[in-house]
């Protein structure tokens, strides 16, 4: 069975797009008025924000759960693969934003003026951004959705972001200048760390790795009464999301009928326990002798 979360996924991405939107252009406006390289730095961060919610959209609009003829195994993977495409956009702002710290330290800059206002309405942008981190991430875990759980990792490094360069513009108002340029660094590894957290959690997908340890499908199986021992049990996908098994069976059955009711238990319980999953049974006589468990 599967479950297609499209719309839920879309209509979050629509609502955090447009949040998205409104806190890149505040903190460009604020950064070029007070001239705060951390802060531009920080706004480059969020045009990648609203970059990951387009991409979202257009891999959510190809990542259906169903499957059809050309992608019997559905289209999950177009998600994952949006997820990756976060991280290449983490990627180039980290770039970015060590490549203008570097030039600021050799070439030199001019001074940040700040003001109480300005500060206030960086309040405003890290209401919004916590706002939109722990939205995203709790439908994206309510209905299995990868790229949403990534995109409210992105934005969460971006509270981190906005809450380290608002604590360096107060020293900056106090007359530390220099706090500006060093803060630039810290920001580029917090995006850095949130394009790896990204990437590390989608690629076991794209690569087919084990979902399920098959010691935890095999004991499910052998207490099915009727199945003598079950071998070359594999699995892939995302456990909760979408899982596929498949196994030889070998069983204690006088006919197909009845062979065929013992491996309908076990899709009952393998599907009990890992749900949703779809699971391919080869059938074998007890005759049949084999200790692997797995490949």
């Amino acid at each position: 069975m599967t479950y297609d979360n499209r719309a839920t996924v879309r209509r979050v991405l629509i609502i955090t797009l447009l949040l998205n939107l409104f806190v890149m252009i505040l903190k460009a406006v604020v950064g070029t008025l007070t001239g705060s390289l951390s802060l531009l730095a920080d706004a480059l961060h969020s045009v990648t924000d609203s970059a990951n919610n387009i991409l979202g959209l257009i891999a959510s609009r190809f990542s259906s759960p169903k499957p059809d003829r050309e992608h019997p195994y559905g289209h999950l993977k177009f998600e994952a693969v949006g997820a990756l495409g976060i991280s290449a956009f983490l990627g180039i702002a980290c770039f970015e934003i060590l490549q203008g710290a570097i030039e600021g330290i050799f070439k030199g800059r001019n001074l940040v003026k700040i003001s109480p206002p300005e500060l206030w309405l960086l309040l405003v942008v890290l209401g919004v951004n916590i706002f939109v981190a722990f939205y995203e991430r709790r439908v994206g875990k309510s209905v299995g959705s990868p790229i949403l759980i990534a995109d409210a990792k992105h934005t969460m490094s971006d509270v981190w972001v906005t809450i380290s360069v608002i604590g360096g513009l107060i020293g900056v108002w106090l007359g530390y200048q220099w706090l500006d340029l060093v803060l630039a660094f810290p920001v580029a590894l917090l995006v850095f760390w949130s394009g790896w957290s990204v990437l590390k959690e989608n690629l076991p997908w794209l690569v087919d790795q084990m979902a399920i340890a098959p010691e935890a499908i095999y004991d499910i199986a052998v207490s099915v009464p009727g199945v003598v021992n079950c071998h070359e049990i594999a699995s892939r996908g995302v456990l909760g999301r979408q899982v596929f098994i498949e196994m030889h069976l070998i069983v204690d059955s006088p006919d197909v009928e009845t062979a065929h009711h013992i491996t309908e238990e076990v899709e009952r319980r393998l599907e009990e326990r890992f749900s949703p999953v779809r699971i391919l049974i080869h059938v074998e006589p007890p005759s049949y002798k084999s200790e692997r468990i797995s490949f």
